[in-house]
């Protein structure tokens, strides 16, 4: 069975960080470029970060470049996202998926991310 678990989000204030993470099983997570796509309320889903099969290659949406960091360790099956200088509009469901383009392959539930004072 295919799953997906993401976890570390929560509510923070303006300018603070997260880490979330995205446990995964039942498929070969070495052989996927990952990616971590995000859903406001009442708009749909905009594709965050992409990282390829090995790491070394990443990118992002221009409303996130040089704040958030996505890596992925091939061993734990794990995917990463750092998130700094969080902003109120970078609050969203955050979830991690097997594609960068909709309806984003395999995909977890997500983990809520607020950014309020």
């Amino acid at each position: 069975e295919v799953q997906l678990e993401e976890s570390g989000g929560g509510k923070v204030q303006p300018g603070g960080f997260l880490r979330l993470s995205c446990e995964t099983s039942g498929f070969s997570f070495e052989h996927y470029e990952m990616s971590w796509v995000r859903q406001a309320p009442g708009k749909g889903p905009e594709w965050v970060s992409g990282i390829n099969l090995d790491g070394d290659k990443t990118y992002y949406a221009d409303s996130v470049k040089g704040r958030f960091t996505i890596s992925r360790d091939n061993d734990k099956n794990t995917l990463y996202l750092q998130m700094n200088s969080l902003k109120p509009e970078d609050t969203a469901l955050y979830y991690c998926a097997t594609n960068s383009k909709p309806p984003y392959g395999f995909r977890g539930l997500g983990t809520q991310v607020t950014v309020s004072s």
